[in-house]
């Protein structure tokens, strides 16, 4: 039951991240563009949460995972801050 979580969970956010990269070809709002890299990173994080919890529980992938949902939450700190000025 906890890895079609983790699926679900990687599954939603790739689905808003395609959202919102459409988004942002249809209306060039660069806020929406740092907004989906933010949940494409976001998805990654959750799949290597899958892979990490089920596919390969013998190794520790923690530090890997912290790494891409903090670049995520970067990209979208700097676009918040581009798009406030």
């Amino acid at each position: 039951m906890a890895s079609a979580v983790y699926i679900l969970g990687s599954l939603t956010s790739l689905i808003c991240a395609f959202f919102l990269f459409r988004g942002y070809t249809a209306g060039k709002r660069k806020l929406l563009l740092w907004s989906a890299l933010c949940f494409f990173g976001l998805a990654l994080s959750n799949l290597l949460v899958f892979v990490d919890l089920v596919l390969l529980p013998e190794t520790d992938l923690y530090l890997i995972r912290l790494l891409v949902t903090s670049a995520s939450m970067f990209l979208l700190l700097i676009g918040l801050v581009w798009e406030s000025r």
